[in-house]
């Protein structure tokens, strides 16, 4: 098709610097000054500041341009920044080097686009080990795109020539049919005990248009190929295989039904084309080299895993691209999976066929028939396109390949007949990764009645694999429900804290409460389904004043089309509380800080629509407010900002996959990659029936790491799926979980406006931290599920984990002690109550989003991802932290129990030598310290030989899950039982509460004894007590510290002969001290 129209407008990339000020510097001209100026360093560029004389908080306000020459890797180069002290202010003059004040470092990853920028202080580093450097410099680094000045324009003589008919066709996305089956199945008891209803707050659900044809679901014909016996196993071939010659005509199959039109696409282009974020556009490529060089080391052997895998650890090698980031690709390669081999069928367009109505493509390869959607005639020329690919699973190999083109509006099917072409699958060419797409050619259309054929059909077959760039959106045999069962990424939206400091109001117009109430006037703030209110006001002496100063905290997501509504509400009077004004802001128009010392200036907001004197919200005349629109109500004093210096929590904060800030400069740069392979699943349990009796399971995969969440095809029919599908993330920090999930999959089967949820079967999480570096694991985990009638086995799992990175001890250690949450979450920490109210904002936010998605993430599957009932209270979990507890101090009862065993002389040479021992350190206590590092040490290495083999999968018995009660499952499960279960459960409750009550009440009698020793409570211990103190004091002032501690250690290791069974009288006398509790009513 020949292209009009100028070509696109050529643009040039610029990385602009704006060097603030700094602070705190590092004083060098020997008078307490320094006298400082910044160099930055990009790309081989360097440019610098002016001089700022004699001033440790130099300020310069200098914007630096450089340009990107390639901006794809743009992410991989670093600008350095670097602070010097130029001596030529020094005082006795100019001479020598100028003197290093400190320098930063910032990756490219942490470039901002214009608008988007803010200033960021960044902490100055040290060049050297000896150096003495302090402070900090701010920067407010953006980058932006103009247009460049283009060339000239070439002579017209040397134009090239116009495309014929052989010239690529336009890219018409791939669109595949949705196929219903014939019958909707229903669930097994396995299934349905699995998908309990759980309590949630509601989720907003978004409607889509089913993909459906006019009259009903679209169906694929059966279709028989012409050809007898099986041809020998195929050879690759190096090129593109000719048809086979066709000796007998090609003859219309029995008549079938009339194929009905493919439905359209919901969210598309003018064309149909889906449109994805940039990061999501390829989700298989061959990656570039990613800023991260990471070295790739043989992966080593597995050893045995521990008590629930049945699979060892092992690699599987292979020739495999992996899923790249477009953001920030990586290089990785796809060798964590099995090979799984696909013909691959590429339907381009057809040219001189007779003119028809709705024309569609059949291609059958031994046993699978597949159909494409009508064609479309995108260029006017008569010649319909397709653009379509199709994977047919090539694990046995056909002999031959049979593609065919029909008109949809025939009449009968004898006249659909419109030509086809067989190919000899011995030399289909072999495409491995990195290799380009395989060029579409040209082949004669054959077959039926002599001059009933006419015209070309354009088309590529190749044999590859999953690695394939294509094989994701192409219509894949393994799954032929394409609308939702196609493998996807996901990315979350990105998430904000929105602060709405509540500071004042004035000019309400509030009535006098009643006699003897004070004002209760309150402000209520809305975004979306989140609501907050203040506490109750301090009025001024005239009441129309009134202050709270108070920070409220919403979450609110991108793209920031949110409104937040405010509403001033007076409850002073008993009925319900009247509205004194309302406003409303976008929140697009919020100011955003990245940190604590950007100050946010406070605003004036005015009240509009307020209820008057006495009115309440049903007495407000013709207008919903009270007041004609626009009226004045009084004003509100507020200070909102969007908190980019936060992590918005929406995982459980020990399960978290991510810990950077909101904000993308304050991202540090990425210390590894991540690649999981999700194998296959193995044992699973039948989740439906189909036909009455026969079971199946539709199973998918979902794991989840950061923002960005992967999904597997669904392989339908199958209790043992093998998926074999490979991703990679940046890893930011190894003390992150990775959460991976298998489901069960039931929209597919949702009709027009219905709703299915997804069934799910299994969870397992690794912790990043646990694996080692350069290392593939591989093995099986249990599907473990916990329901109503126990603890059951819902299958197994197999995953292949490898983290890749570079980074040295001396990195490991400034990861390992630099602090977990962000910076804001230390100096302005949200409580704990609060925290959990906007983790669930977080998670219906994220649920949302991700419902809008196609195919869809149901809000069930992104609730059970993010742990989103896990604070919720259960018996089995209290007993499951209490032997934590319990697992944790076993180490400190097994040291009393062992010196227990040493002082009783049950093994008199073991008492010996700590008797020994301690002559030793207490004659030379500098060894003390030595002594207990090297025994810490010698025990980490002798339980070195006992670290776990494999990433360690859900426990049961940790969880309790394996002896659990079948009443702690109901009160796990039923959130409002019955009015007598209610009552066994409040009792059970109670009596709990009681054990924990006495527990605490000998806590703090214990401590109130310690107190009585010197209150004079009980005047006779007191006198004791203080007596034996003077006693004590006077003997350790005449006696050697040594001696005493000789004796005391001798007097505690004493034989037991020595020794008087009964309680030793300090004990004794402790305990006769007084407490509190006999205060207590």
């Amino acid at each position: 098709m020949a292209a009009g129209g100028p070509p696109p407008q050529q643009m040039v990339r610029k990385l602009a610097v704006e060097v603030v000020d700094a602070r705190d510097l590092v004083p060098k001209d020997g008078l307490g000054t320094s006298s400082a100026y910044a160099v930055a360093d990009f790309d081989g560029q360097r440019k610098r500041t002016r001089t700022v004389p004699r001033d440790l908080n130099p300020q310069w306000h200098e914007r630096l341009e450089f340009a990107v020459p390639d901006p794809a890797t743009m992410h991989a180069e670093a600008l350095d920044v670097s602070l010097y002290h130029d001596r030529r202010f020094n005082p006795s003059g100019g001479g020598g080097k100028n003197n290093f004040l400190g320098r930063v470092r910032i990756y490219g990853s942490q470039f901002s686009r214009r608008g988007e920028e803010g200033i960021v202080y960044f902490p100055l580093e040290k060049r050297s080990l000896l150096s003495w450097i302090r402070g900090e410099v701010g920067l407010k680094i953006y980058y932006y795109d103009e247009p460049a000045v283009p060339p000239p324009p070439p002579p017209e003589d040397n134009k090239p020539p116009e495309g014929g008919d052989n010239a690529p066709p336009p890219e018409v996305p791939p669109e595949a049919p949705r196929e219903l089956p014939p019958e909707v199945p229903e669930p097994t008891e396995a299934a349905v005990e699995v998908q309990q209803p759980q309590f949630q707050p509601p989720v907003v659900i978004v409607e889509e248009a089913p993909m459906h044809g006019p009259h009903g679901p679209m169906m694929m014909p059966p279709m028989h190929g012409p050809y007898g016996p099986m041809m020998p196993p195929m050879q690759h071939g190096p090129m593109m295989p000719p048809p086979v010659t066709m000796h007998a005509r090609m003859m219309p199959p029995q008549p079938e039904p009339e194929p009905e039109p493919e439905p359209q696409r919901e969210a598309g282009g003018p064309d149909g084309a889906e449109h994805y974020p940039p990061e999501l556009r390829k989700t298989r490529m061959a990656s570039s080299t990613e800023r991260v060089r990471l070295p790739r080391h043989p992966s080593g052997g597995g050893y045995g895993p521990p008590d629930y895998y049945a699979a060892s650890p092992r690699v599987i090698s292979g020739r495999f691209v992996s899923t790249g980031e477009a953001v920030e690709p990586v290089q990785s390669t796809y060798d964590l999976v099995e090979p799984m081999r696909y013909l691959f069928v590429r339907i381009v367009r057809v040219r001189g066929i007779r003119p028809c109505e709705g024309p569609y493509v059949k291609i059958q390869a031994g046993p699978h028939c597949l159909r494409s959607r009508h064609g479309r005639d995108v260029s006017g020329t008569g010649s319909p396109e397709w653009n379509q690919v199709f994977a047919i699973s090539h694990a046995k190999p056909e002999p031959t390949l049979e593609i065919s083109v029909w008109d949809g509006g025939a009449p009968s099917p004898a006249d659909a007949f419109l030509g086809g072409v067989c190919f000899d699958l011995s030399d289909v060419p072999v495409r491995d990764q990195p290799d380009g797409p395989l060029a579409a050619q040209w082949y004669r259309l054959e077959g039926g009645d002599p001059g009933m054929v006419t015209g070309d059909i354009m088309v590529s077959v190749w044999i590859g694999t999953q690695a394939d760039d294509v094989f994701p959106e192409a219509w894949n045999t393994d799954a032929p429900y394409a609308a939702y069962t196609r493998a996807k990424v996901y990315q979350s939206p990105k998430l904000w804290y929105l602060r709405a400091s509540v500071i004042e109001a004035q000019d309400l117009r509030v009535p006098t409460p009643p006699p003897g109430l004070p004002f209760d006037v309150r402000v209520k703030v809305q975004l979306g389904f989140q609501s907050a209110r203040t506490r109750r006001s301090v009025a001024s002496s005239s009441g129309s004043a009134f202050a709270w100063a108070e920070d409220l905290m919403f979450v609110a997501s991108e793209p920031l089309d949110d409104t937040l509504v405010l509403l001033v509400e007076d409850r002073s009077m008993i009925k319900e509380p009247s509205l004194l004004g309302h406003a409303t802001i976008p929140v697009s128009s919020v100011e955003q800080r990245l940190d604590e010392r950007q100050l946010v200036a406070s605003r004036w907001f005015n009240l509009e629509g307020g209820m008057g004197h006495g009115h309440g919200h049903g007495d407000a005349g013709d207008h919903p407010h009270g007041q004609p629109a626009g009226f004045y109500s009084g004003r509100l004093h507020l200070r909102l900002s969007l908190e980019g210096g936060y992590h918005v929590l929406d995982e459980a904060a020990h399960v978290c996959s991510d810990y950077r800030p909101t904000a993308k400069q304050l991202w540090k740069p990425p210390v590894g990659v991540l690649e999981l392979g999700i194998v296959g699943a193995c044992g699973l349990l039948p989740m439906k029936t189909k036909g009455g009796s026969k079971g199946s399971t539709d199973a998918y995969c979902v794991a989840k790491y950061g923002k960005k969440w992967v999904r597997t095809r669904t392989v339908t029919d199958s209790f043992s799926p093998r998926w074999n599908e490979q991703y990679t993330w940046q890893v930011y920090d190894p003390c992150t979980v990775l959460t991976v999930a298998v489901f069960d999959n039931w929209r597919m089967f949702a009709g027009a406006g219905d709703e299915r949820q997804d069934y799910r079967i299994g969870k397992v999480r690794v912790r990043v931290s646990t694996l080692e570096s350069n290392r593939a694991y591989t093995a099986s985990y249990p599907l473990l599920v916990l329901l109503r009638s126990g603890l059951k086995k819902m299958g197994e799992v197999q995953l292949a984990v490898r983290f890749t990175s570079p980074a040295h001890l001396p990195d490991t250690w400034a990861t390992y002690t630099s602090p977990l949450l962000p910076r804001m979450h230390y100096l302005r920490p949200i409580g704990v109550a609060q925290q959990e109210a906007l983790r669930g904002a977080a998670v219906r936010t994220v649920a949302a989003w991700l419902a809008r998605s196609e195919p869809p993430l149901g809000p069930e599957v992104v609730r059970y991802m993010l742990d989103a009932d896990a604070h919720t209270w259960s018996v089995r979990r209290a007993k499951a932290n209490w032997f934590r507890i319990m697992g944790v101090l076993a180490w400190a009862v097994g040291l009393e129990r062992w010196l227990d065993g040493v002082r009783r002389w049950r093994n008199p040479s073991t008492t010996v030598l700590v008797h020994v021992l301690y002559l030793v350190l207490v004659w030379y206590p500098e060894l003390v310290v030595p002594t207990a590092s090297l025994y810490v040490f010698l025990i980490g290495v002798w339980y070195y030989r006992f670290r776990p083999r494999a990433p360690a999968g859900m426990d049961a018995r940790l969880s309790q899950a394996d002896t659990v009660e079948g009443d702690e499952l109901e009160e796990e499960f039923e959130a409002v039982p019955a009015p007598d279960v209610l009552r066994l459960r409040y009792e059970r409750l109670r009596t709990l509460a009681g054990r924990v009550q006495r527990v605490m009440g000998d806590v703090a009698a214990q401590g109130e004894r310690l107190q009585a020793l010197v209150s004079w409570r009980d005047p006779r211990a007191s006198r004791i007590f203080v007596g034996v103190c003077l006693a004590v004091a006077v003997a350790l002032y005449a006696m050697p510290p040594k001696m005493v501690a000789v004796a005391t250690g001798f007097y505690y290791l004493r034989h037991p002969m020595f020794r008087d069974p009964m309680p030793a009288a300090a004990v004794n006398f402790f305990r006769r001290l007084p407490s509190l509790s006999d205060r207590m009513l």
